[in-house]
């Protein structure tokens, strides 16, 4: 695997710090996430993943997590700015035991600004970047794509992005560095093509008035028969002419006049058939036509099982369907682990523990004295 060697410390957190290390240990990187409580059923991205739960009030704990980065590449942090450093674990001491450590601080508003100390979610990261004032539909309000431009695509995947720059310059001067990434700026960064091509035909309108915010009827979803959708991305003149042609209307029905007009006459065409009748006329059609499938259907679609888009893991409590980690590297392919469910706690936390040279009787005292925390006591 392509991080096959990397080790990483991952402080727990919520949705965008899970996700970066998740890609991480999808590529083979050895990942260990550190919590506070050795229940978090609130992170369904751990798989993959090693965890050891310690309490950060102990100085003993502080001491094993500096002793756990001086053998590790990366360490990814979550909180805000001077939390870290309160635990005496900011980079500054860290990076001084470990000079090649990789540093990546993961938050809303980044270490700096008079925003940084404030809290926030998405929404408000996607709305301070200026792109959610992009997203609805004309009249209504600006809706967020639930939680993906800041969370995960300019949150967690633009982090491992910087993680993996930083460690090729690594490579070069054999020296770590800080990754301070700011979920805000990530947005804004996926969405630079939205900033940019203002000037392009496509834009330059209000909310929902352009061609890829549901400006216009050959670029939107469209409710069936059985109360399904398809959807509709027929921008080009030649698939718009593929388009009309699989609808049966007028080829002369104009393409950017009467828009409004044109999107009710679609919307009763696409009611006279179910989703499913109308995957089969545009099957071998141009036209960018395709079905709005389900969760649970996307799996089953030929093309993406031929492609094994998804797979079944299996878990403590059952067989799990998610998507394959992409993309597909044909020497080294990236496996999405379950090694959080195949080895048990007190495996996990001593092989954890035995990498800085702590052992059984360790353990135990640990335990003992609150600085380790377990379902249960360990024992042999």
């Amino acid at each position: 695997m392509a991080l096959k060697g990397l080790k990483v410390l991952e402080f727990a957190g919520l949705a965008p710090g899970p996700f970066c290390g998740m890609v991480l240990a999808d590529f083979g990187a050895t990942v260990t996430r550190i919590d506070k409580t050795p229940t978090n059923a609130l992170d369904v991205l751990q798989s993959g993943k090693r965890t050891i739960s310690l309490n950060l009030k102990k100085q003993k704990a502080i001491e094993i997590v500096r002793s756990l980065c001086r053998k590790s590449d990366v360490l990814i942090e979550p909180f805000r700015p001077g939390v870290m450093e309160k635990l005496g674990l900011g980079p500054i001491e860290l990076m001084q035991d470990n000079p090649r450590l990789i540093y990546a601080r993961l938050t809303g508003f980044g270490q700096n600004g008079q925003l940084a100390p404030r809290a926030g979610h998405d929404i408000n990261y996607v709305a301070m970047s200026g792109v959610l004032s992009m997203l609805g539909r004309k009249t209504e309000r600006p809706t967020a794509p639930i939680n993906l431009v800041a969370d995960f695509a300019g949150g967690g995947l633009l982090c491992a992005f910087g993680i993996l720059a930083a460690l090729l310059e690594r490579h070069h001067s054999g020296t770590g560095q800080i990754v301070d990434h700011s979920m805000v700026e990530g947005a804004a960064y996926v969405s630079s093509w939205l900033f940019r091509s203002q000037s392009l035909p496509i834009w330059g309108k209000p909310r929902g008035e352009n061609v890829l915010d549901t400006g216009v009827h050959f670029y939107d979803t469209y409710e069936t028969k059985d109360g399904k959708y398809i959807s509709v991305g027929a921008i080009e003149p030649q698939f718009y002419k593929e388009l009309l042609d699989g609808l049966d209307l007028p080829e002369d029905l104009p393409q950017f006049e009467d828009v409004e007009k044109a999107q009710h006459l679609l919307e009763a065409v696409f009611r006279t058939k179910t989703r499913n009748e109308w995957t089969e006329i545009f099957q071998h059609r141009d036209a960018c036509v395709f079905p709005v499938l389900e969760m649970n259907e996307a799996e089953e679609h030929p093309h993406n099982r031929e492609r094994h888009v998804f797979l079944k893991r299996e878990t403590t409590k059952c067989m799990e369907l998610v998507p394959a980690p992409a993309p597909k590297l044909s020497r080294t392919p990236a496996k999405s682990g379950a090694v959080s469910e195949q080895k048990n706690e007190i495996q996990m936390i001593r092989e954890i523990l035995e990498e800085i040279g702590l052992r059984f009787k360790d353990i135990e005292q640990l335990y003992h004295d609150g600085v380790l925390l377990m379902t249960a006591k360990p024992k042999l």
